[in-house]
């Protein structure tokens, strides 16, 4: 069985997201996007170019305390080469309920012999920057 080549995708929607996400610098749901898209994009839509987004490498997924799923822009990942790396810290404010990339926060965990990392999500909730003014 041959397998099917996944071609990048461009459209209006997938731009538009990404165009939002670089505005606001920080991790939005699904729920935030169609609030902002209103009745422009339908929810369906935007489930499918967030999916691409994250497979095409552009965005990377983010599972909040309450389990909520967030996206945020790959701001490390090498796209030419098909590297998607996403070993930083997440920041959670516990007053405006922002969630931003830390991406200069690189954690270091040293797993016990045998254990290879795939992916790592760190999370880690406090009081942002703007909100302890």
């Amino acid at each position: 069985m041959e397998k099917k080549i996944k071609r990048e995708r461009n459209s209006s929607t997938k731009e538009s997201i990404i165009t939002l996400l670089k505005e606001r610098k920080e991790a939005l749901t699904h729920k935030d996007f169609q609030e902002f898209f209103e009745k422009t994009i339908d929810r369906v839509t935007i489930y499918r170019a967030l999916d691409r987004l994250v497979d095409e490498g552009k965005l990377h997924k983010i599972v909040s305390l309450e389990g909520v799923i967030q996206y945020a822009i790959c701001k490390t990942c090498n796209h030419e080469h098909k590297i998607h790396s996403h070993n930083h810290v997440h920041f959670s404010c516990v007053k405006c309920e922002k969630t931003i990339c830390l991406d200069e926060v690189k954690p270091q965990i040293k797993l016990p012999k045998g254990f290879t990392t795939q992916e790592m999500q760190l999370l880690i909730s406090g009081i942002c920057s703007d909100c302890s003014i």
